[in-house]
């Protein structure tokens, strides 16, 4: 299919900065093919009048758990600990395999309603994240959370799901792939070491949750006498392609480790404050040149997967942290949004910009709205004032999912439904008003 973005501004790289332009956007099949000028033999089957309109690269959640989604709001105002292991790992027990599908086909919704085209998702249940993904035409990075104790069945069953669900979905190529052991107080050592070697033979990156609270690194020293970023280098789960999320509890020499290592980072402000975890070093990070890139993690911990809610406060927090305005620009926060989180998932080729070439992943925002009006600066606006209600359409991989702000893929009263009935099962329903 051919789609014609016609005289729209467009948010576009300009060596290491983005800007501002009026242009017309060419679409055929899955990938941008000109941007300004015209391809030969162009036909549009659509035109989109780009008038009133901004064209955005789709923005990129590092960090989630779409599951979580029907777990929004039943876990409030606890201890990270508490939160976890005292309420959401026994809700997780209960769930089938058709609550992490309706669940993370909402979390989907809402995130595409927010100008989000691809996430990086950590789940239970295999199969049921991607058969989302494939039905929604979303774009996602996928791994099955991995815990274990040395060379325990438990982990080996996981490790094995791993795998079953990765070569279930060779025929969906906007799904990609990771290794997930969960985190240093779940995974031991000897395991994190089988996961690191398991990743390196099959060419498969890591995606790990490390340095979250002062308990987690209370309790990593006292068994490992190291830090928890220091014991993942130490098991070699930094040797491959690795994705730290979190990373709020962190020491100079944990991000010079970082920094060697070519590790990503993705910071969850909204996740990390409410459970009370502080604020991750970022502007430290960035100056070392650590890849950060950022994240909600799940809507049990958020509630949101909201991210241009997520870039508001990275872009908001550090610079009352630092007591400096200048600490992570609007313009610097929406590349960690983009082309960053590409980067993080090894997909800065495919998407996280809007170039030739690249697959027509598009967010496309009304300008005709309170909150992106005068339009003073548009690469402010993504940042301060916008809140995600303006996406008005989505492309990802050259389809329209969404447009006039309706889902077209998924049948939203139906997964609404499904998500009620499944809290009503659980209990969650508490009608606390």
């Amino acid at each position: 299919m051919g789609i014609l973005l016609k005289n729209v501004l467009a948010v576009l790289p300009e060596g290491e900065k983005d800007v501002v332009k009026e242009t017309d956007i060419y679409i055929e099949g899955d990938k941008i093919t000109g941007i300004g000028t015209e391809p030969e033999s162009f036909s549009p089957d659509k035109v989109i009048d780009g008038k009133d309109r901004l064209a955005i690269p789709g923005l990129i959640n590092c960090h989630t758990h779409s599951y979580m989604s029907f777990m929004r709001n039943v876990a409030d105002d606890l201890s990270f600990m508490d939160w976890l292991f005292g309420t959401i790992d026994p809700i997780e027990q209960q769930m089938t395999d058709e609550d992490t599908y309706w669940g993370a086909c909402l979390a989907i919704i809402e995130m595409m309603k927010s100008g989000t085209t691809c996430f990086n998702d950590m789940q239970m249940n295999i199969h049921q994240t991607t058969r989302a993904v494939k039905e929604s035409g979303m774009r996602a990075v996928v791994c099955r959370g991995l815990i274990g104790s040395g060379n325990d069945e438990a982990g080996q069953i996981r490790l094995k799901q791993a795998y079953e669900e990765r070569d279930a979905a060779k025929d969906c190529d906007r799904l990609t792939f990771m290794l997930g052991p969960h985190a240093p107080y779940t995974c031991d050592d000897a395991f994190m070491r089988i996961v690191s070697e398991e990743a390196k033979k099959n060419h498969m990156g890591i995606h790990v949750h490390l340095s979250e609270s002062e308990s987690e690194i209370e309790q990593i020293k006292e068994k490992y006498g190291c830090s928890p970023i220091e014991m993942a280098d130490k098991n070699g789960l930094f040797d491959v392609p690795a994705i730290a999320a979190h990373c709020v509890q962190i020491t100079e020499r944990d991000m010079d480790i970082l920094q060697a290592k070519n590790v990503s980072v993705v910071t969850n402000p909204a996740s990390n404050m409410k459970l009370g975890n502080g604020f991750a070093p970022v502007p430290a990070m960035l100056e070392k040149g650590i890849n950060v890139c950022l994240g909600t993690d799940g809507a049990a911990s958020n509630n949101s997967l909201n991210l241009f809610h997520e870039l508001s406060l990275l872009t908001l927090i550090h610079k009352g942290v630092k007591k400096t305005p200048q600490c992570i620009s609007a313009a610097e926060g929406f590349r960690i949004a983009t082309i960053n989180g590409a980067k993080a998932l090894g997909l800065s080729e495919v998407t996280g910009s809007l170039e030739i070439g690249k697959k027509a992943d598009i967010a496309i925002l009304n300008l005709n709205t309170p909150s992106l009006t005068p339009r003073n600066n548009l690469l402010a606006g993504l940042s301060y004032s916008a809140n995600g209600s303006e996406v008005e359409t989505v492309i990802i991989d050259g389809k329209i999912t969404m447009e006039g702000r309706k889902v077209l893929t998924l049948d939203e009263d139906l997964v609404y439904k499904k998500v009620n009935e499944i809290i009503v099962r659980m209990g969650l329903d508490k009608k606390e008003y």
